[in-house]
């Protein structure tokens, strides 16, 4: 198993909102609970009155660097990969997150490219490991707090929307979760999937009596395929050719052989996607994240690093092992990067 550059993670830590009963609390969120829980989460977490992204992430920030035993003064880079609505409109996340964290004159670099970018950011780090030999650490932070101003967190999509944060610090010739490769398929003609309609350029201000919050976020989906359910058919097929397919070619470049890829760790999504996503990759659901994905709720892009902390806690990898990162994003994006434990 070869890399261009040698790097791994350092060390992970996670901030996740408080536990909440899917149960107890669907009706809140919808007028079809059976729906929902047919996708079988039992927990999602959501964040305490009063908490920002911003200060979800430093949680996590804070925690990975003092288990790295890193000062923030020691940092070469910092990412932070956000994957919701924003705080603010016209504004750096990455700054706030560096301000927050009392850095001074560290580069800063925010990635928005939905759930994908806590994944993809490992291709960006190892871009400049592989052109900066002056930097030693960098500190990656992906964070996903819903807005429940713009999205119903039971609505959205065919997964839960949870708030959560995770951190990884990242460090030249580390030799634990040394990252391997990063690959992403990109279909472009599924861009608009899933978009919020109002608040952008486009649409500013939503006309009277609308909101975000009453469109239907399938709409869009719906009316690619022109409402053809042979279609939306054939594309849910070639939606789980693709997992397979971008882990096929992660591991080509990384020089690994597909079958020896010992966990799959997906997006935190429903039971059956989850299903399905592994029968891709080829493994049993049992060597996925899916009793994890049932218990936190969808994280957004921080999902494969909060899952990835929890399986190494509970002794689920061992030495040698490779897991991939996998995912797929609005936009439409698939996504895998390679780790070796």
């Amino acid at each position: 198993m070869t890399a261009p550059v040698d790097f791994g993670i350092a060390a992970l830590a996670t901030a996740l909102g408080e536990p909440q009963d899917v149960a107890a609390t669907v009706g809140d969120y919808v007028d079809d609970p059976e729906r929902v829980l047919r996708w079988g989460y039992h927990t999602y977490h959501r964040a305490a009155p009063g908490t920002t992204p911003t200060s979800l992430a430093v949680r996590a920030a804070e925690a990975a660097l003092a288990e790295a035993g890193v000062d923030g003064k020691d940092l070469d880079l910092l990412i932070v990969a956000n994957s919701e609505i924003p705080e603010y409109l016209h504004w750096d996340f990455s700054a706030s997150v560096a301000r927050a964290l009392g850095l001074k004159e560290t580069p800063s670099l925010l990635l928005t490219q939905a759930c994908a970018s806590g994944v993809l950011a490992f291709e960006q780090i190892a871009g400049t490991f592989a052109i900066r030999p002056d930097v030693e650490n960098v500190l990656l932070v992906a964070v996903n707090q819903v807005s429940e101003a713009h999205r119903n967190r039971m609505r959205t999509n065919t997964c839960l929307g949870s708030d959560g944060a995770a951190a990884a610090l990242l460090r030249r010739g580390h030799s634990a979760l040394r990252w391997l490769a990063t690959e992403q398929i990109t279909d472009p003609e599924c861009a608009d999937f899933f978009r919020a309609e109002y608040g952008g350029s486009a649409v500013p201000v939503p006309p009277a009596g609308l909101s975000n919050l009453e469109m239907d976020p399938l709409t869009r989906v719906h009316e690619h395929f022109e409402r053809d359910p042979r279609r939306l058919r054939e594309f849910i097929t070639t939606l789980n050719a693709r997992i397979g397919g971008v882990v096929d070619r992660a591991c080509s470049r990384a020089g690994v052989a597909p079958g020896k890829i010992a966990r799959l760790i997906y997006l935190n999504d429903n039971q059956h996607s989850i299903a399905d996503a592994a029968k891709a990759v080829g493994l049993p659901i049992e060597r996925s994240n899916a009793e994890l994905a049932a218990r936190l709720g969808h994280c957004g892009g921080a999902d494969q690093l909060i899952c990835l902390r929890e399986h190494v806690n509970q002794g689920d990898l061992q030495a040698g092992d490779v897991v991939a990162l996998v995912g797929i994003a609005s936009g439409m994006h698939w996504f895998c990067t390679l780790l070796a434990i």
